[in-house]
């Protein structure tokens, strides 16, 4: 069997500009007591008694303040703090302990399906999903984002714009993320930064954008250009020092984190080239495990019973309007159901939990795509 694949453990981090210390965050912490606040439940207020709690055991614990936790703690109002690492708490934890309430801990909304890169890591290579006649492409309309947006304030936190296309293909893409100040505590958006022009770079740094990922795998342009297809690595650069320049001169006291993330994919690919060329660039230079995600639906069988984490950690909305629980099943073989006004009842429903039951009776060899799958 081919080694496992875990989505929150996967990231190599190669460069941090934390500018928060741990024993800062921990004594800032401690202090805060939501016991008799109105603006938590009682759930609420017990998950953050357990942060409390597995914060004060160090290396024992479940729950740690790692520095992609304190980078976002660093650009979230201290007020928002124990709401932060109740949300954090419940991405990080619950998963792992197969523990499910009313809303997914994260949420994934395509803008959309349609790229214009080709990466020889992804599943646009796959020429069956790409063909237009197989309606599978499309750009998600203003109107349904909005309905999406409204059902997930207050009730998730964690928020991406991203999943099977690149988000700035959506010709709406300033409207809706307009519609997204203010409502989110770490929304974040993927993005292959080609198509970030001078009026995206304004709208991104006047919404609610707390984290902003660059797509890249490379330090040389050659071999940018193989791994991601279609893509020149000048104009991303570009683009991103237009970001930059926008930001220092226009939004000087704008809270984001930008990071650089790439594929682990090929031996040619040099980690410490990668740190060098873009850490003065971005707060934050990662590597992603790759995953073989692009002929899932073509791969042997794998025997793998460990359940699928993400069953109880994310959903996704495609641009359509369709949920489904995963992106490795890009093709929807897994579809939940089309989006209804009620992300809850999605999450809750039973075509769902028959699926998690499924993992959780160690049957993922009878579900397609799950059975070539090796995320846990």
């Amino acid at each position: 069997m081919k080694q496992i694949y875990k989505k929150k453990n996967s990231f190599l981090e190669l460069s941090h500009k934390n500018n928060i210390s741990p024993n800062f965050a921990l004594d800032k912490i401690d202090k805060i007591d939501i016991s008799n606040s109105r603006k938590f439940n009682d759930n609420q207020k017990k998950i953050f008694l357990t942060v409390k709690e597995e914060l004060k055991k160090g290396n024992a614990s479940e729950f740690s303040l790692t520095s992609n936790i304190l980078d976002e703690l660093n650009i979230t109002d201290e007020e928002d703090w124990a709401k932060y690492l109740i949300h954090r708490y419940r991405y990080e934890v619950y998963p792992d302990k197969k523990i499910l309430d009313d809303f997914p801990p994260y949420l994934q909304i395509e803008p959309s399906s349609i790229c214009n890169y080709r990466c020889v890591f992804c599943f646009e290579t796959d020429k069956t999903f790409t063909n237009k006649k197989n309606g599978f492409m499309g750009t998600m309309k203003s109107e349904l984002f909005r309905d999406i947006i409204d059902d997930a304030k207050n009730n998730i936190e964690f928020i991406s714009l991203a999943s099977r296309g690149e988000p700035l293909v959506n010709p709406e893409f300033e409207k809706m993320i307009g519609y997204t100040e203010g409502k989110f505590l770490n929304l974040k958006i993927n993005t292959n930064a080609s198509l970030l022009n001078e009026k995206k770079c304004h709208s991104i740094l006047s919404s609610g954008v707390k984290t902003l990922v660059f797509s890249a795998d490379a330090a040389e342009e050659k071999l940018y250009s193989k791994l991601r297809v279609n893509g020149k690595l000048h104009k991303v650069l570009k683009n991103i020092e237009q970001f930059n320049h926008i930001k220092e001169k226009d939004y000087k006291n704008k809270k984001i984190i930008t990071r650089v993330s790439g594929v682990k994919y090929s031996d040619e690919q040099d980690f410490k080239k990668m740190e060098s060329f873009w850490k003065n660039l971005v707060n934050q230079v990662a590597f992603v495990d790759y995953n073989p995600w692009e002929n899932i639906y073509v791969k042997e069988p794998n025997n793998l019973k460990t359940p699928c984490s993400d069953l109880w950690r994310r959903m996704f909305i495609w641009w359509d309007g369709k949920i489904n629980p995963c992106d490795t099943d890009y093709k929807s073989n897994l579809k939940i159901r089309d989006y209804d006004g009620s992300i809850s009842e999605a999450w809750k429903s039973e075509v769902y939990n028959n699926l998690r039951i499924a993992h959780l009776n160690q049957n993922r060899s009878n579900v397609k795509p799950c059975q070539s799958c090796n995320v846990i």
